[in-house]
């Protein structure tokens, strides 16, 4: 029999601005359509929309920003936002960091759908196709009440775009057919239908199919395992029924294949196999809205995912699946009464998550701690209850406070045992305009996150081991954040700085310990702390436009700086990053966008602490993370001089830089023993075109 756990040990053991006025325009009340169906967290509504906490650093893509980038995965997305990286190079792998926490400790909703769990700890946790989006928002750091389960690092809501929205002015019904082509490596076609059902309800299904081979880094090296085939049916139904009744109903499923490495993450080297892998994700989400008065609104939303994850290792244990289902609800409420916004609400989760062996018996039994269990599985049950109110005290003045109760239960169902707590979050805020021109933001928010279901590749354990810590403690994190915005003629700045902490982090630190810890034990290893500061400007004369960010944080466990590798589901670190976009829009016709990022070194991060106290190393070791300066550009223009027909253009990495971005593992193939532990280098020059036909 084995003495590690096999999927366990494979993985984990080595062997050898938008313009700035659009962040500051969250901060203001800005009223929103009644028409819009949207998820809960989104804050869609009639009533005024209000965001205090946290609302300078906030950000909005929407569908321009989307199209013009021809965005392909989330690292396209994020390129130009301050408070979010995404690294690890192939789409499969990329993972979120929102101010250095991985995006485990976000809360990412599609519609209001949550995003939770992890399949493969080589493998991202958000999987989206930019095609379907409408708006992206991002809320950076603890937030309001209403920011939903755990989230630590903030908040990421994806919303996908609206039937009758997409109509042509008299139409009843459409079409668009888009079509792109990409130098390194691949090509992507869509078509969409949308038509009117009924007055304001509307029906719109769409298919997107995109096929990748290897790319190449910009030394010209094709990186084995790169390639993939993405497939995405989405269908959505809703709008206006009238007496200020909303509804919307969506199901979308996203299939990826494709052969990759036993790390999708990490590069595979000449000569190594490449792994079958299907990934699939199904999600169906029901909105529903009714304003039952001028002062009061009420919204619910359901929802379920299932994630599924199969790798092929037909050199150990053979077909290995891991599955996430989450289903769940909000209901909340909107109470305007004189100055006052009062939102409150309840939601409930429901996770699970498993792993098992899916080969014959006779291959997997080898393998397996104990040859009597091939499945493994955990379950979890969240329970939020919340309540915000902004207070409109005067003009100048307005003051937002809430508090948030959540309960978290976890079942270790395959092993027995488990672990529940529960706590209170408050948060304070104000947006206080001293100037017509000038606004101070400040505010101070906490989170509670208690243990959630693990990673689904590490839930098998040695008999008689301990997957959790007997006095494990739940996350307690609070977040300060003190900003000022002045705009006035199309000029804009802002400056903020925040400090952030976690109390009693919950984390596996990677390789078993004596026992009875088991090979994956989550325990409490400390206190996270992160401070940072985010400088924006922006400029719009005529047809040009500037905007310009600066972003500095520094984040550390234990005074030690994170690192993605040591510190997986966590956070990473990386060097100080300046970004400029330069715009020139004439018209509607035509848009040239000029995006320059620039990522400075951070060079001898200390790592392998953990190593060095199991006794794997005499000492710690160091690793540098190289900068680097990324320029992109993009065109779109539409010839007829409408949007019937539009055609794109643009280059992602122009001057062919090599590099690897610092949200991925940095580089350890110098430290002997570890000569597999690196990030994937990201793409080179990759020419994009890309035309839509509208019908």
């Amino acid at each position: 029999m084995s003495t590690t756990s096999l999927p366990a040990r494979q993985a984990r053991r080595p062997s050898a601005g938008r313009q700035l006025a659009a962040a500051i325009a969250l901060a203001m009340p800005a009223m929103a359509s009644a028409q819009d169906v949207a998820a809960p967290d989104s804050d869609p509504v009639a009533l005024d929309q209000v965001v205090v906490v946290g609302a300078m650093t906030d950000e909005v893509l929407d569908r321009e920003d989307i199209e013009l980038t021809q965005a392909g995965d989330l690292a396209d997305l994020f390129r130009a936002i301050p408070s979010v990286q995404v690294g690890g190079g192939v789409g499969l792998a990329q993972k979120i960091y929102v101010r250095g926490l991985e995006d485990s400790l976000l809360n990412v909703t599609v519609d209001g759908a949550p995003q939770r769990g992890t399949l493969f700890h080589h493998v991202g946790r958000v999987s989206i196709e930019p095609e379907l989006l409408e708006t992206v928002d991002v809320q950076a750091g603890p937030g309001e009440a209403t920011s939903g389960f755990g989230a630590i690092g903030g908040a990421i809501r994806f919303r996908t775009r609206n039937p009758v929205d997409l109509l042509q002015p008299g139409r009843d019904a459409g079409g668009l057919l888009k079509a792109g082509w990409m130098s390194n490596a691949g090509h992507k076609a869509s078509a969409t239908a949308f038509g009117r059902l009924s007055g304001d309800i509307g029906i719109l299904a769409s298919f997107v199919r995109v096929d990748r081979d290897d790319y190449e880094d910009g030394d010209g090296t094709t990186l084995r395992g790169t390639g993939a085939d993405q497939r995405l049916g989405f269908v959505k139904i809703g709008g206006e029924f009238g007496d200020g009744h909303r509804l919307a109903a969506s199901y979308e499923v996203r299939r990826e294949e494709g052969d990759f490495g036993a790390r999708p993450n990490w590069p595979v080297l000449e000569g190594e196999p490449l792994f079958p892998v299907e990934g699939e994700r199904r999600t169906a989400v029901l909105n529903y809205g009714v304003a039952v008065s001028d002062a009061l609104e009420l919204e619910a939303t359901g929802y379920r995912t299932e994630s599924t994850f199969v790798q092929d290792r037909f050199d150990r244990w053979g077909r290995y699946g891991a599955d996430i289902d989450t289903w769940g609800f909000d209901l909340r409420g909107r109470w305007r009464a004189g100055a006052h916004r009062i939102t409150a609400g309840i939601e409930h989760r429901d996770d699970s998550v498993s792993s098992q062996y899916l080969a014959e018996a006779a291959t997997w039994q080898p393998w397996a701690w104990d040859p009597a269990i091939g499945r493994f599985e955990e379950q979890g049950r969240l329970l939020g209850v919340y309540v915000q109110d902004h207070w409109q005290v005067s003009e100048p003045l307005l003051l937002s406070f809430g508090a948030r109760y959540d309960d978290y239960d976890l079942d270790l169902t395959t092993y027995g045992g488990g672990t529940d707590s529960d706590g209170v979050s408050l948060n304070a805020g104000g947006r206080w305009r001293l100037t017509p021109e000038l606004t101070l933001n400040a505010g101070y928010a906490e989170a509670f996150r208690g243990k959630e279901i693990g990673d689904a590749f590490t839930l098998e354990q040695r008999p008689g081991r301990l997957t959790l810590s007997p006095t494990l403690q739940p996350e307690q994190v609070d977040n300060t954040e003190l900003g000022l915005a002045w705009a006035r003629d199309g000029v804009s700045a802002s400056a903020v700085v925040y400090r952030m902490s976690i109390d009693d982090v919950v984390l596996d630190q990677l390789y078993s310990g004596p026992p009875p810890q088991g090979g994956v034990y989550y325990e409490n290893v400390g206190t996270f702390r992160s401070e940072g500061v985010e400088l924006r400007a922006g400029i719009i004369r005529g047809a040009f436009s500037a905007d310009a960010y600066y972003n500095r944080y520094d984040s550390r466990l234990n005074d030690r700086r994170i690192e993605g590798y040591e510190h997986i589901a966590l956070g990473n670190s990386m060097g100080d990053n300046w970004n400029l976009m330069l715009g020139y829009r004439p018209d509607d016709r035509f848009g040239l966008q000029l995006g320059v990022t620039h990522v400075e070194d951070l060079d001898d991060v200390e790592v392998l602490f953990r190593d060095v106290e199991l006794g794997y190393l005499p000492d710690t070791q160091f690793v540098d993370k190289p900068g680097y300066t990324v320029v992109d550009l993009f065109a779109r223009w539409q010839p007829l001089a409408s949007d019937r027909f539009e055609l794109f253009a643009g280059v992602y990495n122009l001057f062919d830089r090599s590099y690897r971005a610092h949200a991925s593992v940095a580089d350890y193939t110098a430290i002997p023993d570890y000569e597999l532990v690196a990030g994937l280098n990201e793409p080179g020059r990759n020419f994009r075109l890309g035309a839509t036909v509208r019908f």
